[in-house]
């Protein structure tokens, strides 16, 4: 025998499982078989069960709506993926783990917000209240609208008309200043009275006579100045 082989023969054996080892497992796993498909079979059946319930609803035509009793999430999941296949709206309504359950609801009687509203909060749906409601709100909400641009507007302590009237004149003394009245020492002086009337010669005779003017003045000064 070489070494390897040595070696080999020396070490321990694995442990072999008992016959009575073997057959329990083996019973423990055909139990967990026959455990899942059993409550496949019951989801199953519950889902038949549920697709009964919603099919009788939909053939009443009297009822609106339906409510299922408390169940669990996987149970009301079902009912919302049934609900939604026959067209049917669903909402779930109370606390998880303690009366959580699913209402619905022919897809023509849907609910508003206001209801699922209500249900949420556990209370019955009064339409005539909830339109009071709606309409005190609407009222609330336009008054405080008006409230806050009134608030928002500056109001000043003082009237500037009657502050600054020594500067600005009362209302009827600009009223009366905006009026035209002709001016009794010198009345009003049209366009056509403003226009030059004299002829180029005259112009020209009126500038010599002034320039003549100024040199005469000019020599006078000379004179009195050489005395």
């Amino acid at each position: 025998m070489d070494l390897l082989g040595s070696i080999l023969g020396s070490m321990d054996k694995p442990p072999q499982d008992s016959d009575e080892k073997r057959q329990q497992r083996k019973k423990e796993k055909e139990l967990a078989t026959k455990m899942e498909a059993k409550d496949k079979q019951l989801k199953l059946k519950f889902r038949e069960k549920v697709e009964e319930k919603i099919n009788s609803f939909m053939r009443s035509g009297d009822l609106k709506t339906h409510k299922f009793s408390p169940m669990n999430k996987y149970q009301r999941s079902i009912i919302h993926d049934v609900a939604e296949i026959a067209g049917l709206v669903s909402f779930s309504f109370g606390e998880e783990d303690v009366d959580r359950y699913i209402q619905v609801w022919k897809k023509e009687f849907s609910p508003c917000e206001g209801e699922v509203a209500a249900l949420r909060r556990g209370e019955v749906y009064d339409p005539i209240k909830q339109k009071q409601l709606k309409e005190e709100k609407a009222l609330n909400e336009r008054l405080e609208n008006e409230r806050a641009k009134t608030v928002s507007k500056i109001i000043p302590k003082t009237n500037y008309k009657t502050k600054y009237e020594h500067l600005v004149g009362t209302d009827e003394s600009l009223q009366e200043a905006r009026k035209t009245v002709t001016n009794k020492s010198y009345g009003m002086v049209s366009a056509e009275s403003k226009k030059d009337k004299r002829t180029v010669e005259q112009v020209q005779a009126e500038l010599r006579a002034k320039k003549l003017l100024k040199l005469q003045g000019s020599a006078d000064v000379s004179q009195g100045a050489e005395h």
